[in-house]
């Protein structure tokens, strides 16, 4: 079994790009069902053939009796169902057990942003008379003014940046490219990072990237969620401050300004615009509370 876990965990990561977190998560996943499968079935192999949909429902039964969260489960459902979906592709089993296996109900929860007040607080943190202050300004106003995803931000190049067209190329999930345009204010501070990246460069060895450490090494996620909570913890009293709120603050401020949810879901990289549509709950929300707040009748 563990041979087929590798051979999926390569195939995940190689042939269909699924990032460095992901298949750590999946591999995670998978030998959290081998652990269970060694407690529930002792002295028993396990196959990719010799496990059934009863099987899977009791590793969920297993999951939700310690206290696993829902979220969790779902996702380990998920890794499952993708990993048998593969063999079933290898030709190893006849048929998916986990495709018919329903996943728990998730609670939906809002994404946490920010208001235009703290964003605008936000970007006069870093120090932009110095040069690791210079490249957070620049990091911060690109993923408000874009709305790109962490790991798009790590792989920008300097070369996708168009500054006549005032538009970012970056590289999505599954491989697909898509072009976003960016506003003045990142434009201004993209310009002045980019004129002493050099300085970080130079500590590197000719990378590509647009972002650098001081070592001059392409940025990795724990550094900027590590910027990310540093600053988001000067301007707002959240607890999730990672780059996603960003992300979310962007789609929530675009809609809350008339755009339109077709257009945002594009900007995004969403694959469904049911995705997208999480962010008019906030934008209703913020609209309730105004109304709550200002009409005669409201109560």
């Amino acid at each position: 079994m563990q041979t087929h876990i590798s051979a999926f965990l390569k195939y995940i990561a190689a042939g269909r790009n699924y990032s460095p977190h992901t298949v750590s998560a999946y591999e995670c996943d998978l030998r959290e069902f081998m652990e269970f499968w060694g407690s529930e079935f002792p002295g028993r192999p396990m196959t990719p053939g010799g496990v059934d949909r009863r099987a899977i429902r009791r590793f969920l039964a297993w999951l939700h009796d310690r206290e696993f969260a829902t979220r969790s489960i779902a996702r380990k459902l998920a890794c499952l169902k993708s990993f048998f979906r593969y063999l079933r592709k290898m030709h190893v089993v006849e048929s998916n057990p986990a495709a018919t296996v329903v996943s728990p109900r998730l609670e939906r929860r809002l994404p946490r942003t920010l208001d235009e007040g703290s964003v605008a607080r936000l970007m006069d943190q870093p120090d932009r008379s110095r040069a690791e202050g210079a490249r957070d300004a620049a990091l911060l106003e690109i993923l408000y003014s874009s709305g790109i995803r962490l790991s798009e931000l790590i792989g920008l190049r300097v070369a996708d940046i168009d500054f006549d067209n005032g538009t970012i190329k970056v590289t999505g999930k599954g491989s697909k490219q898509r072009i976003i345009p960016f506003g003045a204010k990142a434009r201004s501070a993209l310009r002045a990072y980019l004129a002493i990246r050099a300085g970080f460069a130079a500590r590197g060895s000719g990378v590509p990237n647009a972002f650098l450490s001081a070592r001059g090494k392409p940025m990795s996620p724990k550094g900027v969620n590590r910027l990310m909570n540093r600053y988001i913890g000067m301007v707002s009293e959240i607890e999730k401050r990672s780059p996603h709120v960003l992300r979310h603050t962007f789609a929530t401020h675009l809609l809350n300004r008339g755009a339109d949810l077709r257009a945002v879901k594009e900007l995004l990289g969403h694959e469904s615009l049911s995705t997208t549509q999480m962010y008019t709950h906030v934008s209703v929300d913020r609209l309730r509370k105004v109304y709550a707040q200002a009409h005669p009748k409201a109560s």
